[in-house]
């Protein structure tokens, strides 16, 4: 394995988030904040809890969510789409590099970008409402796993994409629909029966419902439902994202 390669691709991608801190930390810090005050001043005074949890520690592992999923995204899809725009993915392809390996340290540089908001955010999240995590390694796991699976998606949405414009496409009609739906900021035992059904559609319910479990031990939807899922996910990703170094797709003209 050439970790050498490896390594430099991984710094190179980390490097780029010190220079725009304020667009990759600071900004999803300051609007996942704002989510606090608004929601936990006015939602949380007229809905004080839900089952038996504080509505403002509630809402915590679904913000967090909500934003690991759009930064996810948005960190590998831009990390792979820049060197496609400039035309530097043709020296990338051929390099003594493997797929595998290119994978590897652009997916692993947006995870762990993620993960360092998503940790950022937990704490600023203390500052808001009482908190407390039960299964902290747990939650750990489950911060990994779902940022590896989006930044793997993201990878995917980067190499697809041949503009900007669609880079966005995805994350703003699909996936910001999907995580507001997933039972971010509300049980989806409150809606009507009917619904509770289609709300299981949503795959967002199901990383929710995972790292809401991680943090106070009961949720809509059961751990090893929640596991699962997000492991069929990584698995799917890792499919798609194989399929498309082994045909070409969207590398080659």
């Amino acid at each position: 394995m050439n970790f050498h390669a490896i390594r430099a691709i991984y710094i190179f991608e980390m490097a780029r988030a010190r220079r725009t801190l304020m667009q990759s930390i600071v900004s999803p810090v300051i609007s996942t904040s704002l989510y606090f005050v608004v929601f936990g001043a006015a939602i949380g005074s007229r809905m004080q809890e839900v089952d038996g949890i504080s509505y403002g520690a509630f809402i915590v592992p679904g913000l967090i969510m909500l934003s690991l999923l759009t930064q996810s995204l948005s960190n590998a899809s831009f990390g792979i789409y820049f060197p496609k725009f400039t035309g530097t993915i043709y020296e990338l392809l051929s390099a003594p590099i493997s797929p595998f390996e290119v994978v590897l340290s652009y997916v692993g540089a947006a995870a762990s970008k993620s993960i360092i908001l998503g940790l950022i955010i937990l704490a600023t999240a203390g500052l808001f409402v009482p908190l407390h995590v039960e299964h902290p390694l747990w939650m750990l796991m489950f911060l990994v796993l779902t940022s590896v699976t989006f930044s793997l998606i993201g990878f995917i949405i980067g190499l697809w994409a041949d503009s900007f414009e669609k880079l966005q496409v995805v994350p703003l009609l699909i996936i910001t629909p999907l995580t507001f739906l997933g039972g971010s900021f509300y049980s989806i035992k409150m809606l009507p029966p009917i619904w509770q059904t289609i709300s299981l559609f949503n795959p967002v319910v199901y990383l929710v419902n995972g790292f809401r479990w991680c943090f106070h031990g009961q949720a809509d939807v059961g751990l090893a439902v929640s596991l699962a899922m997000t492991l069929g996910f990584t698995a799917v990703s890792l499919i798609v994202v194989a399929w498309i170094f082994k045909t070409g797709y969207k590398l080659k003209r």
